[in-house]
């Protein structure tokens, strides 16, 4: 590829020249979400983050199988094997199949994801739809001595993996380190090692989802999907896995652990995580009410107490949101999140959403410019050398806040452009148009949902109102353009008159 792309590898702690096993194939994996709940504000980051990485990898030539899983069984209410199935709970407690609680998050998590213009991944495979899978990956780590079963539940065995391969190679934590958070389970007293976790584990008689198995009926633990579902679609040893950084200490150590234990070898070459999101500097927790769904932030309203589904399309809204003045389009939040580095804590406030929403306008207003700028012989700017740095900016390590200075850098130079103030040729014209489809269109997701939201009557009829209001000037009847224009604002639709003729936006 041309273009150099430098990554920060949670594995190596440093970022590193990107060079795939196999070029220009490119595998990624990262963790989906369990389906059990509304997909929250912290999930989006993640899969916007990656779909972000999916787009650039895309964009400088690559060919990305991007596969992001669905963890619909296996899941307990806690990381150590702990409490109940998440999903199996929800469906005993509403006395539905536990496949339906999949469906209808699984359908909101897409509904919620296509409205932020995410890309699906080229493979969304299930956990259910992987169980053989998982009971042959677990067979082959017994076969190599990481494994032992107790009446019908099978662990796998920390210590004596501990002893050839390090085991907390990924966050950096020696097994002492972690002991300090690790407490003595009720039940669990058949575990060799307070480290050792579950691979298999025997259904009880109540629970719900089950299979047959060697060691009898019961069901997968939650770390051996993704090791499974990864090793299937992109091989023993790939690119990229990604997810939310809370992932590091204990999913993402024990997906290497089984990986190793199975194979032989590390898994992945570049581990990528995304930071946590916070309300008004506040972590965000559904137990504070410092929380705040997809549905929320885009019509500013409050999902309604008794309201059974918090999908965009099948939500029941109650009052105005306590933490928000007003909803937010898709795009605005997407662009929002774009402000930050992945790497970094993304803080969500009302303030900064509407300095979002400004900016996010002022870009899409240059972007309809562009297309009615005029050229010159000459140019007074150097239009390759910006594109040049977009480059850079996401070559190092997909920095989109650079990016957006970047491109705002544009912003300015089109207005300049139009003011007569700079110039541009026919040819930078053009490739300020091709840089503007790459890094705003293609690589950042964005597109001008405002102007969509209108659609094509309401601008055909503000066009007819624009012509009538420059009829009543040129007849000089002032009164008239004023109160169309007062009026118009006080519906958030404000008229700019320029050079080129008098255009409209939604404010």
């Amino acid at each position: 590829m041309s273009q150099k792309l430098f990554i920060h590898n949670t594995l190596s702690r440093k970022k590193e020249l990107f060079e795939p096993l196999n070029a220009p194939y490119v595998g990624m994996y990262v963790c989906g979400p369990t389906v059990y709940s509304d997909v929250h504000l912290g999930n989006c980051r993640t899969f916007i983050s990656f779909d972000i990485i999916f787009r650039y990898l895309t964009a400088i030539g690559y060919k990305v199988r991007y596969v992001r899983n669905l963890t619909d069984v296996g899941h307990l209410e806690s990381d150590a094997d702990e409490g109940e199935d998440k999903i199996a709970k929800k469906a005993r407690r509403e006395k539905i199949e536990p496949m339906e609680i999949v469906q209808r998050y699984t359908f909101g998590f897409h509904e919620v994801m296509g409205m932020f213009n995410a890309i699906p991944p080229s493979i969304e495979p299930s956990a259910t739809g992987h169980i053989l899978e998982q009971i042959e990956m677990t067979e082959q780590i017994i076969k190599e001595g990481f494994a032992y079963e107790v009446d019908g539940t099978v662990y796998f065995d920390v210590g004596k993996f501990a002893k050839k391969h390090n085991y907390g190679i990924l966050s950096g934590r020696t097994l002492e380190e972690q002991g300090n958070n690790t407490r003595d389970l009720d039940g669990q007293e058949e575990k060799k090692g307070i480290y050792d976790f579950a691979l298999w584990k025997k259904a009880k008689p109540e629970h719900i989802m089950r299979w047959h198995s060697p060691w009898g009926e019961g069901f997968p633990g939650w770390h051996i999907e993704c090791s499974a579902m990864s090793k299937k679609y992109l091989g023993e040893t790939f690119d990229i896995h990604g997810g939310g950084m809370d992932l590091i200490p204990t999913h993402h150590t024990n997906e290497i652990a089984q990986s190793v234990g199975c194979c032989g070898a590390n898994p992945v070459h570049y581990w990528i995580h995304t930071n946590m999101l916070t309300v008004n500097a506040q972590r965000m927790a559904k137990s504070t009410g410092n929380f705040i769904l997809p549905v929320e932030l885009f019509t500013g309203k409050k999902l309604a107490t008794d309201s059974v589904d918090a999908t965009p399309s099948r939500a029941k809204l109650a009052d105005k949101h306590p933490l928000l003045d007003k909803g937010f389009s898709p795009m605005t939040i997407r662009f929002f999140m774009m402000q930050t580095h992945y790497s970094s804590t993304l803080d969500f406030s009302n303030e900064a959403l509407l300095a979002s929403e400004k900016g996010f306008r002022k870009l899409m207003e240059a972007i309809r410019l562009l297309e009615k700028l005029k050229s010159s012989e000459k140019s007074s700017y150097d239009v390759a050398a910006l594109t040049q740095r977009c480059y850079d900016a996401m070559n190092d390590d997909f920095n989109t806040p650079i990016l957006i200075a970047q491109l705002f850098d544009a912003v300015r130079i089109i207005n300049s452009v139009n003011d007569g103030k700079e110039t541009l040729t026919a040819n930078d014209i053009a490739a300020m148009k091709s840089l503007v489809k790459i890094f705003v269109t293609d690589v950042m997701g964005l597109k001008d949902d405002i102007m969509e939201s209108a659609g094509e009557i309401t601008d055909g009829l503000m066009q007819l109102i624009i012509r009538m209001r420059a009829d009543a000037r040129a007849k000089k009847d002032f009164s008239t353009s004023d109160l169309v224009r007062d009026e118009l604002a006080k519906l958030n639709i404000v008229l700019k008159d320029g050079k080129e003729g008098t255009g409209w936006e939604l404010k």
